[in-house]
């Protein structure tokens, strides 16, 4: 069993910095042979464009960098399940494998946002088989989002 621990706190920790750069918390780490080989965090503030979700940001570095079949072998380790968007730039990217910590129904259950559509059932549908793995570590992803969106939110 492959431990996924290490490259989800990495991806956890890149959420945390990305909140403390006043972006939304979500980070993102690509990993191939058990190496992280790019790292990304969220910048839809502070990049003023709302796509820049972390995954989208790793998914544009990786393409500046590598083919659909070097990504193939590639998994790509998120704090948080991502969206559709997200979920539909992962398919396209060729990436093989998606492992994520915080799902969408618990950030939906603090954040009271998003689309509310898994992930699975989104890469499920394509002709090309993408693994998914997650929830993991669930509330250590989760307590960023603790953090964050209530005051983000006007809730606190």
């Amino acid at each position: 069993m492959e431990n996924h621990e290490p490259f989800l706190r990495e991806a956890i920790a890149l959420s945390k910095s990305s909140m403390e750069r006043g972006d939304e918390p979500f980070g993102s780490v690509l990993v191939k042979d058990g190496r992280v080989i790019l790292r990304a965090e969220n910048s839809v503030f502070t990049g003023r464009d709302m796509t820049n979700h972390a995954e989208l940001n790793l998914i544009k570095l990786a393409a500046q960098k590598y083919d659909a079949a070097f990504l193939t072998d590639c998994t790509l380790y998120t704090s948080t399940e991502p969206c559709a968007m997200c979920s539909g730039a992962i398919y396209w990217s060729g990436i093989g494998r998606m492992v994520f910590a915080c799902s969408e129904t618990r950030l939906g259950e603090i954040a009271g946002i998003g689309l509310n559509v898994p992930s699975r059932a989104i890469l499920e549908t394509g002709a090309r088989i993408i693994a998914v793995d997650g929830p993991n570590i669930e509330g250590e992803a989760a307590a960023v989002h603790q953090e964050f969106w209530p005051k983000h939110l006007g809730k606190t």
